[in-house]
């Protein structure tokens, strides 16, 4: 796919993404480090396997004002006009308002895509083939386009899409309705939805022009969708900081999700397979990683295991580390504090810091 000029990309990198403790944290989350011991962050990765997609005037970050220095710093690729600064968290719907209206502005003939910052992805040949077909549906089409991911086990952590398999669209015969979006299932109702070929991951990759989505919030979220239209004057002018810091903090804090995708009309889904993951704990990254005999993952100078399963171990700093008789554990040292924590209890982490 060529870089059509009207190919712009959003990227969301306000998290926090604290639960990779010790080594992120409020100041640094885990959008800005280098989990895979790659020599790249995970926004960095982000954004690289966007460039054979969107031109790189038309990459558009949606942070934190905490965290606009080290986007500038990790993507200097990206104009610190392109960098826009939430003044507070309000959630992904006000982050994509505030994003659309911009570009809208600046070319009312865009075709955008949406990406959290913070996930991994495998296979990027098969990657750009799911982008492109999306933005050449949601192109010529009034459709919103989010990628499903074909489901490789009963996770709970995920939100899923169930999708009407029945007849593809007209245009791309591998886009489908969206018949509805569920929750984060538990262990039971998550084993019955991989069981169903019409129930996928909700990846939080949307793909849309920007009058389908402007048009959206003002049916949805009309009173959002005014705050931020009347600030078409300021954006890109010296007002526009004190006049979002104004706007957000009238803002709802609701997610996309809740906010258009459950109630709009034109939704659609792409089922896909890329070798996909959020990362959103130790032990999915142990599962993205080359592992040994024994199923154990390294990231580290020099890591020895010795009657040691199943384990994830994360000590880049330290020049050498042994591991005995662990099964199932997570081994990280950052700066000086070293957590030792069974993997199956990883939710407890927040609990230590």
């Amino acid at each position: 796919m060529s870089k059509n000029p009207n190919n712009h990309l959003v990227i969301m990198a306000g998290g926090i993404g604290s639960r990779f403790w010790p080594l992120s944290s409020e100041e640094r989350p885990k959008q800005f480090l280098d989990i895979l011991g790659c020599g790249k962050t995970l926004i960095q990765l982000t954004y690289e396997r966007f460039k054979d997609l969107v031109p790189a005037e038309n990459v558009w970050v949606v942070t934190s004002e905490e965290y606009a220095a080290l986007v500038s710093e990790q993507l200097p690729e990206v104009r610190d006009e392109r960098i826009l600064r939430e003044p507070c968290r309000r959630n992904t719907a006000p982050c994509i308002c505030y994003v659309s209206w911009h570009i809208k502005k600046i070319n009312p003939r865009a075709n955008v895509v949406v990406t959290p910052s913070d996930h991994l992805v495998a296979d990027i040949p098969a990657f750009h083939k799911a982008v492109a077909d999306a933005m050449e549906f949601s192109a010529e089409t009034d459709a919103i386009v989010t990628l499903g991911i074909k489901p490789t086990a009963p996770e709970t952590g995920y939100g899923y899409i169930k999708a009407d398999l029945s007849i593809a669209s007209s245009r791309k015969k591998n886009i489908y309705r969206v018949d509805n979006f569920t929750e984060k299932p538990d262990l039971e109702t998550a084993k019955q939805y991989i069981a169903i070929p019409s129930y996928l991951w909700n990846s939080g990759i949307f793909v849309w022009n920007i009058s389908t989505i402007v048009n959206a919030f003002r049916v949805y979220q009309s009173k959002m969708s005014r705050q931020f239209e009347r600030l078409l004057p300021v954006y890109d002018t010296p007002a526009e900081a004190e006049a979002i810091a104004k706007c957000y903090a009238e803002c709802e804090s609701i997610s996309v999700d809740y906010a258009i995708l459950e109630k709009a009309e034109e939704i659609f889904v792409y089922p896909v397979s890329f070798g996909w993951s959020d990362l959103g704990t130790w032990g999915s990254l142990r599962t993205q990683l080359p592992t040994d005999s024994y199923g154990n993952a390294a990231v580290g100078a020099q890591i020895d295991f010795h009657e040691t399963y199943n384990c994830m171990v994360h000590t880049p700093g330290l020049k050498r580390v042994v591991v005995q008789g662990l099964d199932g554990y997570v081994v990280v040292e950052k700066d000086g504090t070293l957590l030792i924590c069974k993997l199956s209890e990883e939710q407890r982490i927040k609990l230590f810091h």
